[in-house]
């Protein structure tokens, strides 16, 4: 929404929630107002409330501290609307369903390999074309929490179809692999606009007009023994470690996440929450600067606890709460409905014990 602004000659002010009103923007602002764009909020223009001044930009030439895909996406789309080229050199893989949509609907967009990472180009002033239907792949972050309530309830048995298997995405299904779940691919095919393409192999740079892939995910109840998630696994999974956290407490071992400090700058810090949560349901995790270290497995107990307005740890809690003795009670749980309003429906579908209270 920031960069559709931007691109329009009048004066908007973007606000949100708590949550998202102490979430630092700075990271996006800071490469967009190098376009040209006004961009003003509170604490040096860092945080919402942020008021935008949009027209006259002007490609640039970007390298990004830390791989992020909501920052290149940013800039990608504002440099449609800019004038020359713009560059984004990314040090390390990021989501790429930006670089995917723009091919799908004519834009020239070249994604060359530079070292880890890559560079994204296009020049601005491109128009989108495009006509047909287009097949939205389910959310593989929304497919975690029944993923990982699936893989440590016992007995079960699930398969999910249709969700979207995007390699930049899909870190938590390497990293539930890495710790023996018994979870496969089923069906896989690549769409775009409606049209079946062939299903690809995980390429690590995207060629032109490549649609998203998606699959079925079969999962059956394991045992789990302890792994490590850091480098280019941190950003693979960046929205799903809640949940990866709780299925940590019942693996065998000491699982160890490091180099994930972006984690702190979430709608909630999810280093501190998830830790300070699970804690209270009995769970073994050790906070760190960039990380935590979880100990398992562990039997957890119901407790009351809290979610701190963010909807991916009022879902994890949930999971949790699936396997702990005694009821589980969330505060504020509400938020699910930020990204997963069906969230209690999915579950109850599955056999969960789950409901709202007032």
């Amino acid at each position: 929404m920031k960069t559709l602004l931007l691109a329009a000659a009048f004066t908007s002010v973007l606000t949100g929630t708590d949550p998202l009103r102490r979430r630092p923007m700075g990271r996006v602002a800071e490469p967009l107002r190098q376009m040209g764009a006004t961009i003003l909020g509170r604490d040096g223009g860092r945080l919402a409330p942020l008021t935008i001044c949009g027209g006259n930009l002007r490609g640039i030439d970007y390298a990004m501290p830390v791989a992020s895909a909501q920052v290149k996406s940013a800039i990608l789309l504002a440099g449609l609307f800019a004038e020359g080229e713009t560059v984004v050199h990314e040090p390390g893989p990021s989501r790429d369903h930006t670089e995917r949509m723009l091919a799908g609907f004519e834009v020239d967009v070249k994604v060359e390999a530079e070292g880890r990472g890559a560079a994204v180009r296009l020049q601005g002033g491109q128009r989108l074309i495009g006509e047909g239907e287009l097949t939205i792949a389910g959310d593989f972050s929304s497919a975690a929490f029944l993923l990982v309530a699936a893989a440590i309830v016992p007995g079960s048995d699930v398969r999910l179809t249709g969700v979207g298997v995007n390699p930049t995405r899909t870190g938590l299904y390497d990293l539930l692999v890495a710790m023996g779940a018994e979870l496969r691919l089923g069906d896989t095919e690549t769409r775009r606009h409606g049209d079946d393409l062939p299903a690809s192999p995980r390429p690590r740079v995207p060629a032109s007009g490549q649609g998203e892939p998606l699959a079925d995910l079969v999962v059956h109840a394991s045992p789990l023994r302890a792994t490590e998630a850091h480098g280019d696994l941190i950003v693979r999974a960046i929205d799903e470690f809640p949940i990866f956290a709780v299925a940590a407490t019942q693996a065998a071992g000491t699982t160890v996440i490091r180099e994930a400090a972006e984690l702190r700058v979430k709608e909630s810090d999810r280093i501190a929450s998830v830790a300070t949560e699970l804690r209270k349901m009995g769970a073994q995790v050790e906070e760190r600067p960039d990380g935590m270290l979880i100990h398992g497995p562990t039997r957890l107990h119901g407790a009351v606890v809290e979610c701190h307005r963010d909807h991916r740890l009022a879902m994890a809690l949930a999971v949790a709460g699936l396997i702990a003795d005694g009821p589980t009670e969330i505060r504020g749980a509400e938020a699910i409905g930020d990204s997963f309003p069906n969230f209690v429906e999915a579950m109850q579908a599955l056999g969960a014990e789950i409901a709202w209270s007032e």
